[in-house]
């Protein structure tokens, strides 16, 4: 032919998304190159040529390598590149197996041989076949950084991790930098669809385009790398460990010039191996406040929100669904591949919604088609791992999945040991599963406990249940639940607070699964109830105490009659008592269930729980307002603490002391309460400690910090209370903490007129008891704002206030309800309604005169008499009457501390409207009195009063 004519232009073949070149040995998916070995495109160019008819694998095999024998192996290695890269979809793919025979092109394609211009000067593609992101990579920076420095250093690396955590995605992120630092090529083989384990390094061969024809293909492999410099991932290798591990020895040892970066659940096993096991990425701690700018400073949620916003145009996480986002990810695992699947389905159940359904994980967290098929649905992901794994090594993972927190080896052999499995059996398998990345290893100063991922977790439980072993695993699960409820109750008798923690806190999550079997079938409801009561130290200690009412209501359900003994009915009355008084207040049924507490102690003979009783209805009457009674039923405790020689008789309870001071005997009480703080603590106090007990020596400390005040003794009153305060935070009981913040520190603060101590304590209080499901001390925490609010001179939030005074009234809660009621008249009249606050103020001192509660009665006349004086200068009489009687009643009562604030009111009064020279007395008189506290707000003012007492007389003069 003459060189006069151009040569005849390209063929094409069109097809979906790709451009098919053959003459050009080019693959174009929207005009980008696709990387693929040159076999492969031969492949593909036959099948198009003859689209829509069968080619055999003898056509196919001597059309891509003519006039060679080759295994059938090589043909079946590239047909799986070729689908990988073209991404077929099973439902609807572009190449047909026809089985037996051979192949079919199925999609419909379009050729044209003059369609040259889009394809001009399209370069050669680079020496390696990494995909192109098509997401940012989130959280893992510094694992990357790891990767690229070990590579550096070493020349076999392995990323180690569970399915979905991300280790495809982290080993190309790593070798990404090293494209072009390698002279043969960075190359990914991927071998996760590769079934057959003799074909590991004729695929390796494939995907850096090594054409062998070789019995011997590894030999041929080695050959080939031995003067080459190349790095080489090999991605997926968990299901062909053993070849991998030996193609792997082979060439490192025979082509210097080789690196290798593998990926798999678990390491290969080979000598030099540097591995980096891949957790899953970092979730935000559980928070109920969390906020958006918080949670997004955390890899998880960032990739959720990622992804939400790849589905959900406009997505923004809100501080509302923040905590539920990070609930999200923290029961994903932080596994990459959950979060995003779950991430998909933003637009049909938004964040709350994907947070419920996350119980039927598996069905949520279907992905969408394409990609990997192990990658599709977190079940296929389980799937592959699960179906790799031993019969043995299978059943004792699902049996595992019972565990619903950390356990140690011993309780694996509790659960997993049968007539066919030894203890030994076990402890081999379990290391087999940590090494695959099913079961995490956590080293701990106690030993290594171990744990399931929550997703693999849900899978094993659904195994379980397949296997219809479900019932007996769920048995001996809770047997061990009830070992380990003793323990921890045993280990509070040696075991300090912060090592007690550390070592139990895990093992509540075992325990509500194990109750919520055990009640689930009449047949164990025998073991429900031992294991409640035995439960009852954790739910104290961890200050649960909403959770351990309810389990004890239910544990004293009529139905589960038949399976309590009297003692069982003893502890769980007393204990449903306590915690109900302390979460709701006192509710009828508090004194129903401790009156029949100690009706069954007394015909047990038990003398200990007949006074605990006692105490608990004598701390009822007094939460109730009943001081008279509270003080009866503590002379009742005294009496059978004597008889039985259980404790010193006037200090065996802090009630008595609390309801003297109501009553207004403060040296009685003072007198009390620190004979009770002062005493040695029993021999047994710490097992005394771990029921839901009255605690009498920090009850006592709060109202001895009060009394002190009182008493005169302010400086004395705020040590008291930073005591109370240091010791409930020691005791790490909801319960302790909230008595010690809203009724000692606060109040203290209060009464000293901290005001930015009390804003602080008041602020933690709140979180505190909402946090816990205290509502009764939620409600206190509200009111004692309000007077923090009329004490800074804020503005009263009147219908806050009001609420949370419903809440008390509703639950029977009297204990300081007269003080919270002036405190409401005061708001009230800061907003101008004085007839309003009268009213409440009068509502409030008949209350007291009416419980015997009538310490208060000075502060409330005082308060009345400056709501008169804020009426203006014609209620000035009716505001000196109140202020007297105030002064009246302190001194009846003998309270240097409302004496002295009385009679500054006095003289700020007289001062306004004419010198009182009996007021100015009585506040010398009053001052005098105190020996400390000259830094207290009180006596700060009463300085400046007197400082300037001779200027006033002689203004008025």
């Amino acid at each position: 032919m003459s060189g006069n004519y151009a040569d005849p232009p390209p063929r094409s073949y069109a097809f979906g998304p790709f451009v098919l070149i053959p003459e050009r040995q080019l693959l174009l998916r929207d005009e980008t190159p696709v990387r693929l070995g040159n076999r492969a495109l031969d492949m593909l160019t036959v099948l198009v040529e003859r689209q829509g008819e069968v080619v055999t694998k003898r056509q196919l095999m001597a059309r891509v390598w003519p006039d060679l024998f080759v295994d059938e192996g090589n043909l079946k290695v590239n047909m799986v590149a070729l689908r990988r890269a073209l991404g077929e979809d099973p439902q609807s793919p572009y190449i047909a197996t026809v089985v037996g025979r051979g192949y079919r092109f199925v999609a419909a394609v379009r050729r044209s041989d003059a369609e040259t211009d889009s394809i001009e000067g399209v370069a050669t593609p680079p020496n390696h076949n990494l995909p192109h992101p098509t997401v940012r990579l989130v959280g893992r920076a510094g694992a990357i950084k790891v990767l690229e420095a070990d590579l550096e250093q070493t020349r076999l690396v392995s990323i180690v991790g569970p399915g979905g955590v991300g280790k495809t995605t982290v080993a190309i992120a790593a070798v990404e930098p090293a494209i072009g630092s390698f002279h043969d090529g960075t190359w990914l083989v991927e071998l996760a669809s590769l079934k057959d384990p003799t074909l590991v390094a004729n695929a390796i061969a494939t995907s850096i385009g090594l054409t062998a024809h070789s019995a011997n293909m590894l030999a041929a492999l080695c050959a080939y790398l031995r003067c080459r410099e190349m790095l080489i991932v090999l991605d997926s290798c968990e299901h062909l460990i053993e070849p991998v591990a030996a193609a792997v020895s082979r060439i490192l040892a025979e082509a210097e010039g080789v690196k290798i970066l593998t990926t798999s659940r678990e390491p290969l096993g080979v000598i030099g191996e540097r591995v980096r096991r891949l957790p899953g990425l970092e979730t935000p701690p559980s928070a109920a406040h969390l906020r958006a700018a918080e949670a997004l400073a955390f890899p998880a949620v960032q990739l959720f929100v990622d992804r939400a916003r790849d589905r959900l145009e406009g997505f923004e996480l809100s501080d509302a669904d923040a905590p539920k986002a990070a609930e999200i990810c923290r029961r994903l695992d932080g596994l990459a591949l959950a979060i995003e699947l779950a991430a998909t389905r933003i637009d049909a159940f938004g964040v709350a919604g994907l947070l419920q359904q996350l119980d039927d994980r598996f069905r949520l967290l279907e992905g969408p088609r394409g990609g990997a098929e192990r990658h599709r649905t977190l079940t296929a992901t389980i799937d592959w791992s699960y179906n790799l794994l031993a019969a043995s090594e299978q059943t004792l993972l699902r049996r595992l999945a019972i565990f619903a927190g950390v356990f140690p080896l011993k309780a694996a052999h509790l659960v997993a040991t049968d007539a066919h499995t030894g203890t030994a059996r076990i402890a081999d398998d379990l290391a087999k599963l940590v090494s695959k990345s099913l079961v995490t290893a956590e080293p701990r100063d106690r030993g290594v406990e171990y744990r399931l991922l929550d997703t693999t977790r849900s899978y094993g439980l659904a195994k379980i249940v397949e296997q219809g072993e479900l019932e007996a695993i769920r048995l001996r699960h809770a047997r061990y639940c009830l070992e380990i409820a003793a323990e921890a109750t045993s280990a509070t008798e040696w075991a300090t607070r912060d090592a007690w923690l550390a070592c139990n806190t895990g093992k509540i999550d075992d325990i509500r699964d194990a109750l919520r079997w055990t009640f689930s079938d009449m047949a164990h409801a025998a073991i429900g109830i031992e294991l409640t009561i035995a439960a009852i130290v954790l739910w104290k200690r961890l200050s649960l105490v909403d959770e351990c009412r309810a389990a004890v209501e239910r544990a004293l359900d009529k139905r589960f009659a038949a399976f309590r003994s009297q003692r069982d009915d003893l502890i769980l009355n007393l204990t449903l008592g306590a915690t109900l008084l302390h979460v709701r207040g006192p509710v009828p049924q508090v004194k129903a269930c401790l009156t029949r507490a100690h009706e069954i102690a007394e015909a047990l003979g038990d003398a200990d729980a007949q006074v605990e009783s006692l105490r608990g209805l004598s701390e009822f009457d007094l939460w109730a307002g009943n001081t008279r009674a509270a003080l009866s039923g503590s002379k009742k405790a005294q009496v059978v603490a004597i008889r039985e020689q259980i404790a010193a008789g006037q200090h065996v309870d802090a009630q008595a002391g609390s309801a003297l001071s109501y009553m207004g005997d403060l040296t009685a009480s003072q007198r009390q309460l620190e004979g009770i703080v002062s005493q040695r603590l029993p021999l047994d106090w710490r097992g005394r400690a771990n029921r839901f007990e009255f605690d009498q020596r920090l009850a006592a400390r709060g109202s001895l910090a009060s009394v002190l005040w009182l008493n005169g003794f302010p400086d004395q009153a705020v040590e008291m209370a930073q005591r109370q305060l240091r010791e409930a935070e020691d005791s790490y009981y909801a319960v302790s903490l909230c008595h010690a913040i809203l009724l000692g520190s606060a109040v203290v603060g209060i009464y000293v007129r901290d005001i930015e101590g009390v804003d602080r304590f008041l602020t933690r209080g709140l979180q505190h008891a909402t946090e816990h499901g205290l509502s009764v001390w939620r409600a206190m925490a509200t009111c004692l704002r309000g007077r923090w609010q009329l004490l800074a001179e804020k503005p009263f939030d009147i219908a806050s206030y009001q609420q949370a005074l419903a809440e008390l009234h509703d639950g029977g809660f009297r204990l300081r309800y007269n003080n919270y009621l002036t405190n409401f008249a005061e708001g009230l009249a800061q907003h101008g309604d004085f007839e309003g606050g009268h009213a409440y103020v009068d509502q409030a001192m008949a209350m007291s005169f009416d419980t015997g509660q009538i310490i208060g009665i000075p502060e409330m006349l005082r308060i009345k008499g400056d709501m008169y004086r804020a009426e203006g200068a014609r209620k000035s009489p009716q505001a000196g009457d109140c202020y007297r009687q105030s002064m009246e009643w302190a001194l009846k009562l003998n309270s240097p501390g409302w004496q002295l604030r009385t009679a500054i009111s006095l003289v700020e009064h007289g001062r306004m409207s004419g010198l009182d020279a009996h007021a100015e007395d009585a506040l010398v008189q009053a001052y005098a009195r105190f020996s400390e506290g000259f830094d207290t707000g009180d006596l700060r003012r009463a300085r400046a009063l007197l400082d300037t007492r001779d200027q006033a007389g002689q203004a008025r003069a």
